[in-house]
């Protein structure tokens, strides 16, 4: 009894902490084109469908949120994060059949293009000899391919692209994409590579203008951002199959970390990074093992058996979801 009110008093007070952050952010701009973009693309797969070919439906998190320290915001508080992890996997997932919406921090890596130059611009296209522009023969089949399979992917309905910058951006729009992908159940996935924000400056405590410079230091008082994994879990998309991930520069706490946090939050995964090696390996957490993945080679991505040991943790969890609801219902 002691225990189950304890659990009471914490879920009350997350909750409370989760309404008086998005009743004090500031209003999604283009919130309705947004929902409207979402409902348009889960539309399109049918829960119902017993086929093997059911398409499953992923969001994929990435890139870093900024945390604004002023409403007019001039300064703000980042993280190193390209995007490369979300934008890779994203790839893969297409590449398997999946339904993705791409939820990425504007001007990080985007899928198809990882390969191009930093500056694709300036670097990948050059005047022609009748005054126009080509494209630089080192770069042509690489422009060519990421043109192509992006303009495929988007055809085809199976890529939707939305961004988001501030903390305040993410969380509100990750929200209406649970609420969205809710319906399709355990076809509905939850990739979760963004790094989001430990902390941040409450808006309605936050100064209006840009903070002036003094002769003294600046005092500063961050305020805990609320776990909205925990929501996502219990109430906005319970059954949809949830990856999350933990980046640590300690591999010493890295995998007890992992496992408090599956433990906690009830994801069906977490993938596990350590900061130096997190391009060459991780290790996905679940209640069963701790796997480590690797990259195959040089030159290839530790993203694509990544990817694919997912997918099958997927399927295995779609199909357990779906004998369970059978067995229910002949209940």
């Amino acid at each position: 009894m002691a225990e189950d009110k304890h659990i009471e008093i914490t879920e009350k007070c997350l909750d409370e902490s989760i309404d008086a952050f998005f009743k004090s952010a500031p209003p999604l701009q283009d919130l309705d084109n947004i929902t409207k973009k979402l409902e348009n693309f889960v539309a399109q797969h049918s829960v119902h469908s017993e086929s093997q070919n059911t398409k499953k439906v992923v969001c994929v998190t990435s890139g870093g949120t900024t945390v604004p320290l002023e409403r007019r915001c001039v300064r703000y508080i980042d993280n190193f994060s390209s995007g490369h992890r979300g934008a890779s996997s994203t790839e893969y997932f297409l590449k398997a059949g999946y339904m993705v919406i791409f939820l990425h921090r504007r001007g990080t890596a985007q899928p198809f293009c990882r390969f191009l130059p930093e500056n694709p611009i300036l670097e990948c296209f050059e005047p022609s000899d009748d005054s126009g522009i080509q494209v630089c023969s080192p770069y042509a089949e690489a422009v060519k391919s990421a043109i192509q399979e992006h303009k495929s992917a988007v055809n085809s309905g199976y890529f939707l692209q939305l961004d988001f910058t501030t903390l305040f951006e993410y969380l509100q729009i990750l929200q209406v994409i649970t609420l969205a992908i809710n319906r399709l159940g355990a076809y509905g996935m939850f990739y979760l590579a963004a790094a989001v924000s430990d902390f941040y400056v409450p808006w309605d405590s936050m100064t209006e203008h840009k903070i002036q410079s003094g002769p003294g230091g600046l005092a500063m008082q961050l305020a805990p951002v609320p776990k909205m994994l925990t929501l996502l879990r219990k109430r906005w998309a319970p059954v949809a199959f949830c990856v999350s991930f933990k980046l640590e520069t300690d591999i010493d706490i890295l995998l007890k970390k992992a496992e408090s946090a599956r433990r906690k939050y009830g994801v069906h995964a977490v993938v596990a990074n350590e900061l130096s090696t997190r391009k060459e390996k991780v290790i996905v957490v679940t209640d069963q093992s701790q796997t480590v993945i690797e990259k195959k080679g040089v030159g290839m991505d530790v993203e694509e058996p990544l990817i694919d040991f997912l997918i099958k943790e997927h399927a295995a969890y779609t199909f357990h979801q779906s004998h369970f609801v059978a067995k229910t219902s002949e209940l």
